[in-house]
């Protein structure tokens, strides 16, 4: 399945029930799961509060998902498609 790195932000309303973020987590992957993915959520320290990594069928159960989480209005996101090393091979093995 095609992975998904997600770089995530708080919102003044996610970081003010800060407390809460460890339910909201736990949604968040059981969210995905009932879609179809799997998400894994690292606590991060530095630029980004949060960071997400997301193996989906295709990129629209990707973009659902992270736009059924956005819609709360906790966190901001940027999301970067990612490829495995296996799978870069793959594609760098055809160039010619």
């Amino acid at each position: 399945m095609p992975h998904y790195i997600s770089l995530l932000n708080w919102t003044d309303q996610g970081i003010k029930n800060v407390k809460e973020s460890p339910k909201r987590a736990d949604a968040a992957m059981a969210l995905a799961s009932k879609l179809g993915a799997k998400m894994q959520i690292f606590y991060t320290m530095g630029e980004y509060d949060l960071v997400s990594v997301t193996e989906a069928p295709n990129d629209d159960i990707a973009m659902q998902v992270l736009l059924e989480l956005g819609k709360l209005g906790n966190i901001r996101t940027k999301t970067l498609k990612a490829w495995s090393l296996a799978e870069a091979t793959k594609v760098v093995s055809k160039l010619q």
